[in-house]
Order: C-alpha cells, then structure tokens, then sequence
C-alpha cells in the first residue's frame, strides 16, 4: 500500500498552503447561505364544546356559550347529549348566546309538550322535534354552520349512536328521549332514547367531529349525600349514581370541565332557566384562566413540533447544499493541481486521485 496515499486527508487539508506553493492563487471558497425562515406561527386551536345533559338546567349552557364568546373562544365544533343537543343545535345552527337566550326566555313549556298516554312515554316528543327543525331554519345536520353531533342511545343495542347528519329535529328529539318520559324515537329500523344513557357529556363525540381542545359542560344531577327514604328516591339516586360514574370516566378525556353550580334546580323547572343561565356564565368565567392555560398548552406544543420538524427540514438542505458546495471546491482544487507542472509528481504518485 502506498504511504502517501494514507497521507491523503492531511494533504487535502492543506491544499490552500500546496497552491500557494505551486504558484498558483489560493481559492477563497463562499460556503452557501444559511436558510432563514421566519419561526413558525402559534395555530389556531379548533375549539370544541361538549354539552352535557340535564332538563331545565340545560339552559346553563347558554351562559357557558356566552361567556366563551365575551372572552375571545368561539366553539368550531358541537356535540350535545339531551339538553344539550338542543342548545348545541340552536349554536350549530348559526345562534349566537344573546339569540338563543332570547329563545330561552320567550320559551313556552307547553309548546314542546305533547303528552301521549297511551305510547312507550308520557311525552311523544314531536313537539320538540318541530320546535328545533324551526328554529334551525330546517337546516339538516349536514348543513349546519358549525359541525354538530347529538348523541343517542339505540334502545335495541345499547349502543351509542352518534347523528352527524340527517333531520335536526329528529335526532335532538331521540337524544332527548328521556326513557319512561318520552316515547322512544323509531329512525330507520332502530328506536333510540336519550344519549344520557351511555354518554351524558359527550366528550367522545365532540373530539370526533375534530375538534383539537374540548371543553366539556356538566350540568348532570349529584347524589344528595342524604339518604332518599323511600323506594321512589332509592331508586331515582341510584340512577344518578350510575351517571356520575359513566360519566366520569368520558369526562376523564375533556381538556376542561365546567361544572355549573344547578343541581338544586329540578328536571322540569322551567322556571329557574334565567338562574341557570346566570350559573353556567359563573361557572364559565371562573373557567377561564384554565382555559386559556391549556390553549397556550395546546399551541405550544403545536408550535414546537412544528419548529422542530421545520429546523430539521432545514438542517437536511444546508447539509446537502454543504455537501455538494464542497464536493465542487475538492474538483477544483484537485484538478487545478493536476495541471500544475511543480505538483504533478503528487498526482503521479496517487495523493491526488479521487
């Protein structure tokens, strides 16, 4: 093995001080420009509120919304179980909190009632049905300004079902279905009764439709801490009981919950809906600090990846633009000294061969 040959990475190092004594002039090489892409912009975090079940004390909804939008958040996306599929679906429709709080208070209980004592419920539920398909200009789910889900529950397979498209009306009123109060909705070949059943907040619901932050509001009924004292009340706290730990564990995946302060008010209590609304904007105003923290979480670690997927993207380039810059400067250095005559016994000897 030629020994120069070996030599040869310390001989490319000097090949500035070999021109120059080869009588040649040393080449100055200009490394190529460095990429300067501005940092990448923090995202717009696609909000999503899920709206959880409860009668009346659905209108605290109203004043979660209200709040959200005093303060900069505007919900992309909706997801509501029972009451809360008929608020999510007035807000889906294009209803801003002041247009459906103007609803709330014009609304007449009995307008949405239709008792049918001779069916699988005390209420038939086309009442509502018709009230909501009104109220939504008749739009269908598909065609609502903002994505909208209303989760129910299908009575024969005790599945959750989650409608994103179709009749309004129709799927808010299964959603709303309250088993033994309304009559369970036939859609299709299926009968569907209220989504509470498998999903009272339906956190789940709302992170499908797309939404990157979900805010969840829970307005389900709490166990008294008292004991009922009779059958009526065992059974009625052991049905919320069963909620409270279903519901949990849904709740458990939200990025924010927001617990209005309604347990107080009853299923059908109408009249308190200005009381709820007051609660849910309390509940939501001390909300905000939590909120804001996690978008800030959210877009940060957003923004992070994405700088970081940037800069490796950049560090890719710069080294192949390095690469062949000094690929090019090696040919002219090696071929400048292959045609002087003082170094060609370099090259004869192999220390300047590619």
């Amino acid at each position: 093995m030629n020994p120069l040959r070996s030599l040869r990475p310390v001989l490319l190092a000097s090949l500035a001080v070999l021109l120059g004594a080869c009588g040649g002039e040393a080449v100055k090489p200009t490394p190529p420009p460095s990429l300067s892409a501005p940092p990448v912009q923090a995202p717009k975090v696609r909000i999503g509120v899920a709206l959880g079940g409860g009668a009346a004390k659905g209108f605290a909804h109203i004043g979660v919304i209200k709040m959200l939008e005093a303060n900069g958040f505007q919900p992309e996306v909706v997801s509501g179980t029972s009451a809360g599929s008929v608020v999510g679906a007035l807000y889906a429709s294009g209803m801003d909190a002041f247009a459906m709080q103007k609803q709330a208070f014009a609304l007449d209980e009995a307008s949405i009632r239709d008792v049918s004592l001779f069916s699988g419920g005390v209420v038939k539920g086309q009442k509502l049905q018709d009230y909501v398909n009104e109220l939504v200009g008749g739009k269908t789910i598909e065609r609502m300004r903002r994505p909208f889900a209303a989760v129910a529950t299908n009575l024969e397979t005790g599945d959750r079902t989650v409608f994103v498209r179709g009749n309004t009306g129709q799927a808010v009123r299964a959603s709303s279905s309250i088993p033994g109060v309304f009559e369970p909705v036939a859609i299709g070949k299926f009968h569907y009764v209220d989504g509470g059943v498998v999903s009272p907040v339906p956190v789940d619901a709302a992170r499908q439709l797309g939404a990157d932050l979900v805010i969840a509001v829970d307005i389900s009924s709490k166990a008294s801490g008292k004991n009922p004292g009779s059958m009526l009340g065992n059974v009625n706290q052991s049905i919320t009981i069963m909620g409270q730990r279903l519901g949990a564990q849904e709740l458990a995946r939200a990025d924010v919950v927001i617990r209005p302060s309604v347990n107080e008010i009853g299923p059908a209590d109408f009249e308190q809906r200005n009381n709820a609304i007051m609660e849910g904007e309390r509940a939501a105003l001390a909300a905000m600090p939590q909120i804001r923290a996690k978008v800030a979480q959210w877009q940060k670690a957003r923004t992070d990846e994405a700088n970081a997927t940037r800069r490796a993207a950049e560090l890719k380039a710069e080294q192949a633009k390095l690469r062949a810059f000094c690929e090019e400067e090696d040919r002219k250095w090696l071929s400048k000294l292959r045609r002087d005559p003082q170094c060609k016994a370099l090259a004869d000897q192999g220390v300047l061969s590619n």
